[in-house]
């Protein structure tokens, strides 16, 4: 089975944007997570939470960068000659 890409490296600046429903699902689980334990904040250790928060865009990143067609690097945007 081919890799399917869910995502494609920016046209200006660094990273990639979803391109199917599978890149919006990761994207949208991964505000909703990080909403959730915002809203949970109350009473909550604040260096765990930033621990947990930093684990799960190291967790973003990886996935993206797994599933992005193309490398990431700095981009300008298309050049017309």
């Amino acid at each position: 089975m081919p890799n399917k890409y869910w995502f494609k490296p920016k046209l200006y600046g660094y990273g990639a944007s979803s391109t199917t429903w599978e890149g919006w699902i990761v994207t949208a689980a991964f505000i909703a997570v990080v909403i959730w334990r915002a809203t949970t904040l109350e009473n909550q250790n604040h260096t765990q939470l930033a621990i947990e928060l930093g684990f799960l865009v190291l967790i973003l990143i990886y996935v993206t960068k797994q599933k992005t067609e193309g490398e990431w690097k700095w981009r300008w945007g298309k050049r017309k000659h």
